[in-house]
């Protein structure tokens, strides 16, 4: 991977972690359509650059991030970040393996974007239109939806999204404490690949990798640099399509890209 294929790669981040599209999905066809030899630290680098992505939303929401007086807001973000971080230990391997076949995640891509078709008209009367009125109980159940997520495309916002929704959410709200849960757990995944996962061919630890060259130590830092920026971007563009279109929006270029991603990989396997 050289340097112009990592900015690439941290702008297809920055633009749809926190869009219920899949950033996994997006960064694993990217890396595909451009050739980029999927090694230990490429898969590392798709992961340590969520970091960025992290700064972004604190960045936007400092207020409520450094308010150290509201300790029920990091309560609930520290119960409902507990379940991902739980299943994603037990079912790392397999989340791995998943990753090496782009197919069935175009699969799921196409599933997901027919559900946010519908999504929008299931939930006809929300109760809850501000993070201060979610309850712990809201909280941990959100975080358990997020679960669904561990299946790659399936899009951690989404699945945290509809978990919100379901539990009397505003889609705004439910969209905001999305945000706000993916920095416990993005921060949690971010520092498992970094300082305690072992990568299977190189035997090296994530810090190593960053480390074993100047190259991967400065691609590790312009790609959280470019993906906060275009994070930021994305959040606020994102919230202002909720609000003015729903879902059906992103439900209809998750079909759409699916469907071509789908042919894509299976004329090229």
């Amino acid at each position: 991977m050289d340097y112009i294929q990592a900015v690439l790669i941290a702008i297809v981040e920055g633009l749809t972690e926190y869009v219920p599209v899949s950033s996994t999905a997006h960064m694993i066809f990217t890396s595909s359509f451009f050739g980029i030899q999927e090694d230990d630290f490429v898969k590392l680098f798709q992961v340590s650059i969520q970091f960025g992505a992290i700064l972004a939303v604190v960045v936007l929401y400092w207020r409520k991030f450094f308010d150290f007086k509201r300790i029920h807001f990091y309560l609930k973000l520290a119960l409902a970040v507990i379940p991902a971080l739980v299943l994603g230990k037990l079912f790392d391997d397999k989340i791995d393996a998943v990753l090496g076949n782009p197919i069935p995640i175009a699969i799921v891509l196409i599933i997901g974007g027919v559900v946010l078709l519908f999504i929008d008209g299931r939930f006809h009367h929300p109760t809850v239109a501000n993070e201060e009125d979610i309850t712990v109980k809201k909280a941990f159940t959100i975080g358990i939806w997020q679960c669904l997520a561990m299946m790659p495309g399936t899009s951690r916002s989404a699945a945290s999204i509809i978990g919100g929704m379901q539990q009397g959410l505003t889609r705004e709200t439910a969209a905001e404490f999305s945000f706000f849960l993916a920095v416990p757990t993005m921060l949690a995944v971010t520092t498992y690949s970094l300082f305690l996962k072992t990568y299977e061919v190189s035997q090296l630890k994530g810090y190593e990798l960053l480390t074993q060259s100047s190259d991967n130590l400065k691609m590790f830092l312009i790609g959280n640099a470019v993906a906060f920026i275009v994070a930021v971007i994305a959040i606020k563009f994102f919230i202002g399509i909720i609000k003015k279109y729903g879902f059906k929006p992103w439900g209809y270029y998750r079909i759409i890209a699916g469907v071509l991603l789908l042919i894509y990989f299976t004329l090229n396997p």
